[in-house]
């Protein structure tokens, strides 16, 4: 799943926090921030983790405010590992 998390997401260690949720999920793909001051992401794994990081995507860590979050199906790539991309 694609991914765009709009709000107050940038600067409240939403990348990080995602990256730690990810790999606890046990998913692969990436996180990184926009330069319009989104963050995207992908994400890809079993279908109830992914689904658990869509729901964490929504809320975010604490310092985080999402006002609306854009989700769209893409074609797995076989990541295995989470990471921040630039």
């Amino acid at each position: 799943m694609h991914v765009e998390v709009r709000g107050r997401v940038q600067g409240v260690f939403f990348r990080a926090s995602c990256v730690e949720r990810a790999r606890i999920l046990d998913l692969g793909g990436w996180v990184r921030n926009t330069l319009d001051g989104h963050v995207e992401a992908e994400f890809e794994g079993d279908p109830g983790s992914v689904a658990a990081m869509l729901d964490w995507c929504a809320g975010g860590p604490p310092l985080a405010t999402v006002d609306r979050l854009d989700v769209r199906e893409v074609s797995p790539l076989g990541e295995r590992e989470f990471r921040v991309t630039h």
